[in-house]
C-alpha cells in the first residue's frame, strides 16, 4: 500500500497515555517524517513515558502543560483549549487520534473546532456501559470523525448500528498485531528475563490492576489482591508489575499485607511486560490492551471488570470477563488447572484482530483523505 505524499510534520497523532503510544508507534513509523506527534500530557511522567518513547523508537512530543492530575472535565477542557492553539499556529493537513481517551476526545474536538479531517483509529469499540467514561468518548469521536478505521467486524457493525455512513467506515484491522510482533524480544532475551525474576515457562500468573473500578474502593482492590494472593499460597508464583494509583490505593486502604506472597515490582517497559505475558500461563489484568495482546500472544486472560468494549478476545476463547472476588479465583483455579491443555490449543487459535497491516491501510487512508481535503479546499 503506497502512502500518499504528505509535508513534513502535516499529520497531527495525538496522544496522552501510554497504551495510545503504543497502539500508535507502527502507525507514526509508517507516516514518517510526515508524523507530527502531540502529547497532552494526560499521563506523563518522564520514567514512564520516556521509557515508552524509547523503547518504542518514537519522536520526542510537543508536550501540552497542565492537563495530568486534572479532573476528566479538565483535562479535555484544559488539553483542548492547547490544542487549537496549536491548530492555529500550523494547522496540520490531517488529525489522527486513538481509542477512547480524554486526550482522544480533546483531539478530535480541536480537529472538528477547525474543519481538519479526523481519523480515528481503533473507532467502533462499544461496551454498551454508561457508566464508563470512555464509552462517552469513543462515541462521541466516532460521530465526529471522517474516517472510521474499525478494527474489526463487530466494531464495523456497531457503527452501522449507529447510523454512521458507510463510506466513512473502514476496517483495517488493529495495529496491536504489528506492534507485539515487532516488540517481542527474542527467545534469548525472554529466557533470561525469566531467570532474572525466577520463574519458569508456562508456571506463573502476570498480574496488572488500574482502572478506578478495581482501585477506587477498598473493598474491590481487596477482592482482587485477596484471589492473587490465593493463588500465591497455592504454589504458583504471581508477578505483579503494580501501576502508581494501585500502589497509593494499597497504601491508602492498608492493604499491603495481600501483597506478601505476591512479587510486587516497579512498572516494566513494553517488551519486557510482552516477554512476561508470552510464557505466563495466566495473565489477570482490567487493562483494554492486554485483551488484543493475548491473542497475538497465544495466552489465556481474566478480564476483571464488569464490561469490555473488546468482547473479540472472550469470542476466540482466549480471555474471559469476571468480577473481583470468588469468580476470579474459582475461574483462575480452572484455568490453571488444564493449563498445558489450554495453552497448546490458544497456540493454534489465529487473533481476531487481523493481519498485521493496520498501519499500512491507516496511512494510506490518512493521506487519501488529507489529499481530497487539500483540493476540496
Amino acid at each position: 500500500m503506497n502512502v500518499p505524499h504528505l509535508p513534513a510534520a502535516s499529520v497531527a497523532v495525538v496522544l496522552g497515555t501510554r497504551p495510545e503510544l503504543v497502539k500508535l508507534a507502527p502507525l507514526i513509523h509508517e507516516l514518517g517524517p510526515a508524523a507530527r506527534l502531540v502529547h497532552t500530557g494526560q499521563h506523563w511522567d518522564e520514567a514512564m513515558s520516556g521509557r515508552f518513547l524509547r523503547d518504542l523508537d518514537l519522536p520526542r512530543p510537543e508536550l501540552l502543560t497542565g492537563v495530568g492530575g486534572r479532573p476528566r472535565a479538565g483535562q479535555i477542557a484544559h488539553s483542548l483549549d492547547q490544542l487549537d492553539d496549536a491548530f492555529a499556529e500550523r494547522r496540520p493537513v490531517a488529525v489522527i487520534v486513538q481509542g477512547d481517551t480524554n486526550a482522544t476526545l480533546a483531539g478530535a474536538l480541536a480537529a472538528n473546532a477547525r474543519h481538519i479531517p479526523l481519523v480515528h483509529v481503533e473507532a467502533g469499540l462499544r461496551s454498551f456501559d454508561r457508566a464508563m467514561p470512555e464509552e462517552h468518548n469513543r462515541v462521541m469521536v466516532d460521530h465526529v470523525a471522517d474516517v472510521l478505521c474499525a478494527a474489526t467486524a463487530t466494531n464495523a457493525a456497531n457503527l452501522r448500528a449507529e447510523s454512521v455512513d458507510e463510506s466513512r467506515i473502514e476496517v483495517t484491522g488493529n495495529t496491536v498485531v504489528e506492534v507485539v510482533r515487532r516488540r517481542l524480544p527474542d527467545r534469548a532475551a525472554r529466557a533470561a528475563l525469566l531467570a532474572g525474576y525466577g520463574l519458569r515457562p508456562d508456571g506463573y500468573v502476570l498480574a496488572t490492576v488500574h482502572r478506578p473500578e478495581n482501585t477506587d474502593t477498598a473493598e474491590a482492590l481487596r477482592a482482587v489482591l485477596t484471589e492473587l494472593d490465593a493463588i500465591a499460597r497455592a504454589g504458583t508464583p504471581v508477578l505483579f508489575p503494580i501501576h502508581p494509583r494501585t500502589r497509593a490505593a494499597v497504601d491508602r486502604f492498608g492493604l499491603a499485607a495481600l501483597l506478601g506472597r505476591i512479587t510486587a515490582v516497579e512498572p516494566v517497559g513494553y517488551g519486557e511486560f510482552l516477554a512476561l505475558a508470552r510464557h505466563a500461563a495466566l495473565l489477570v489484568s482490567d487493562s483494554g490492551g492486554i485483551q488484543e495482546e493475548c491473542t497475538v500472544l497465544g495466552r489465556p486472560l481474566l478480564v476483571v471488570r464488569r464490561s469490555t468494549e473488546r468482547p473479540e478476545a472472550i469470542d476466540a476463547g482466549f480471555a474471559a470477563l469476571v468480577r473481583p472476588g470468588p469468580e476470579l479465583g474459582d475461574t483462575a483455579r480452572s484455568w490453571l488447572a488444564d493449563s498445558g491443555e489450554r495453552l497448546a490449543w490458544l497456540a493454534e487459535t489465529a487473533s481476531p484482530y487481523g493481519d498485521g497491516l493496520a498501519s499500512a491501510r491507516i496511512a494510506h487512508l490518512t493521506g487519501r483523505l488529507a489529499g481530497v481535503a487539500a483540493v476540496a479546499a
